[in-house]
């Protein structure tokens, strides 16, 4: 005689939690993880150089010529202020003392720009070029900077900390497109005229 297969109901398993966090989900005891201590490192790291960009900027503005890179200097110095003022709100929010690290990548970033100010002629579109050169390559790392921190806020479930890391990269961001728009408007054609 033939057995005919008894259906069972489908055993349901516990739910599990899933090895990467969905978006905005972060783990549990994030205080005390490695991850949390590396992204609380991190924005020691990048306080500083902001604190330090405050010190430097004033520097760029008196060493350019162009009014547009004048103002552009000027005004990221106030928008850096901002930025100090904001990585300390984000300690607040962590439960922290804003804390300042030494950053060796901005520390050489921004003696290069001394560099450029020593190696090239006072007045010239030369050195402001080379200062535009210099003022990208600090936007880019505070970019890279600060996309990457976001991201690691928000895994580590930290919204409030993400929103206001991402609001500073935009401001990066537009300062980075301010740059490039001095550059190719004025400063790179009167530049490729100086005679040597």
């Amino acid at each position: 005689m033939k057995q005919t297969a008894t259906k069972k109901a489908p055993v349901k398993k516990p739910a599990t939690k899933s090895a990467t966090p969905a978006a905005g989900n972060g783990p549990r005891s994030q205080g005390d993880s490695m991850l949390h201590d590396f992204f609380c490192d991190e924005l020691k790291d990048i306080y500083w150089a902001e604190k330090h960009l405050v010190k430097t900027l004033p520097k760029m503005k008196k060493a350019a010529t162009s009014p547009d890179l004048q103002k552009a200097f000027a005004d990221h110095l106030e928008t850096t202020k901002t930025h100090v003022e904001r990585l300390e709100k984000v300690f607040e929010l962590l439960g922290k003392k804003a804390q300042a690290k030494k950053c060796e990548a901005m520390a050489g970033i921004t003696k290069e720009g001394e560099d450029i100010i020593e190696e090239t002629e006072k007045g010239t579109a030369t050195r402001d070029v080379g200062l535009i050169l210099a003022g990208q390559k600090v936007e880019h790392y505070e970019i890279s900077t600060y996309g990457g921190l976001a991201q690691l806020a928000r895994t580590l479930g930290l919204a409030g900390v993400a929103e206001l890391l991402e609001d500073t990269l935009a401001e990066e961001k537009e300062a980075d497109e301010l740059l490039t728009q001095v550059a190719e408007e004025s400063v790179n054609y009167d530049a490729g005229s100086e005679g040597n």
